[in-house]
């Protein structure tokens, strides 16, 4: 259970730990995205399919996203300092097993390497609760937003990882990410420290995430996350691919293009946070679902490159961290703090889940003749439109009191 909120925090323990937080985070999503970044490789080396490929980029997904239930809740029990280095040490086998799969050319190891290796995307749901205990309620858009800018660990790895194949070679590209784990999993282990406002929540895992579940706000927002946060996991794994489909891209010039959607969407991140302690989490949560509907509508014409299509692809990535910024800052508002974990698990997972499926979706209905995505994005836009209309008319304000007796 938590302390109460008047404990007294440190400013200058605030930014470290925030700090630290967000650097375990960038790092494991840097790992959690390996695969993605070299998938055209993979692809060629191996002759897959459009299926065989799409599955490949998406299972460390799978795990990332329902891995998260459990670690919300562990958080709640253990507190971030513990989790944060096992969860990057536990990642470190996954990533030699991955590069043994590509060295092999075996794509049963990879799918394996592939589905463990999502241990490392669950480290969101340990960041959320450990940087809410930091905060206020009054800056805990901020908080979470900079923690979240984190995610940009898939920019890191869109744009390095296939120059450091170039430049190192394969299998030491993975040995530098197994690596940067490791030490990162040090400095959280001697300089981290759990909020003094957080105590541990010893209440079993089991019937505390079912008291998460009851909760309308827990899957309220677990779908806009899925719509929001989803939408940027899926680009930002499967736009590689996309883009050797549709403009005929290397596989390094790709990755380039790939890394500048993810840091737009990093930056609009913690902008989506501080705009919702500022204008309300419901109205930058709507315009991020009904600006990425009207960009995935402008893809679906192909927009001609080079100045087009990259501004199509940026504003998509703008409009996607705007929304995963602030429905964030609304979990954290509007969620019972002794159950933080619990429901940033849930909704986390709904987030990774909601990136899962699109790459696969992409992949199933790619028209290789007209080179052409038109039924996975029309499905990408009743998605965002959907989700827009539900932040303004389906999610109804509720008290405190009357979440904790739901």
């Amino acid at each position: 259970m938590s302390t109460p909120v008047e404990t007294p925090l440190d400013r200058r323990a605030q930014s470290l730990n925030l700090a630290l937080a967000t650097l375990a985070f960038t790092i494991s999503f840097w790992a959690w995205n390996l695969i993605g970044p070299l998938g055209v490789r993979y692809a060629s080396d191996m002759e897959l399919s459009a299926t065989a490929k799409s599955v490949l980029v998406a299972i460390p997904i799978l795990v990332g996203s329902l891995g998260r239930i459990l670690t919300g809740a562990l958080t709640d029990r253990l507190g971030g300092r513990i989790m944060f280095p096992i969860l990057l040490l536990a990642s470190v086998p996954f990533v030699f097993l991955v590069a043994l799969g590509g060295h092999l050319g075996n794509y049963a190891i990879l799918l394996v390497a592939g589905f463990f290796l999502g241990i490392a995307g669950t480290s969101f749901a340990v960041g959320i609760p450990f940087v809410n205990g930091w905060y206020d309620k009054s800056r805990r858009g901020f908080a979470t937003g900079v923690f979240g800018a984190g995610m940009g660990g898939t920019a890191l790895s869109a744009f390095f990882t296939p120059r450091f194949v170039e430049w190192f070679g394969y299998v030491t590209t993975h040995a530098i990410i197994a690596v940067a784990l490791v030490v990162t999993a040090a400095v959280c282990w001697l300089f981290m420290r759990d909020s003094p406002r957080w105590s541990p929540n010893h209440d079993a895992v089991v019937p505390k995430l079912v008291g998460a579940a009851k909760l309308p706000i827990t899957w309220q927002m677990g779908f806009l996350y899925a719509a929001a946060f989803g939408g940027f996991v899926a680009f930002s794994t499967y736009l590689p691919t996309y883009l050797k489909d549709v403009y005929d891209f290397d596989l390094a010039a790709a990755g380039t293009r790939t890394a500048g959607f993810a840091i737009a969407a990093v930056v609009a991140r913690p902008i989506g946070g501080v705009l919702s302690d500022r204008f309300g989490a419901r109205l930058i949560t709507a315009i991020s679902c009904g600006g990425a509907a009207l960009m995935a509508v402008w893809m679906i014409t192909q927009p001609p490159l080079e100045f087009l299509a990259g501004l199509n692809f940026v504003l998509t990535a703008v409009f996607m961290g705007l929304g995963s910024g602030s429905v964030f800052s609304w979990v954290a508002k509007e969620a019972p703090q002794e159950r933080v974990g619990s429901i940033t698990g849930i909704v986390g997972a709904a987030g990774g889940l909601g990136g899962f499926f699109p790459p696969l979706v992409m992949g199933a209905t790619y028209d290789s003749v007209d080179h052409s995505y038109t039924i996975g994005l029309v499905l990408l836009v009743v998605t965002a439109f959907v989700a827009a209309l539900f932040t303004v008319f389906g999610v109804r304000a509720r008290n405190t009191e009357e979440r904790l007796s739901t």
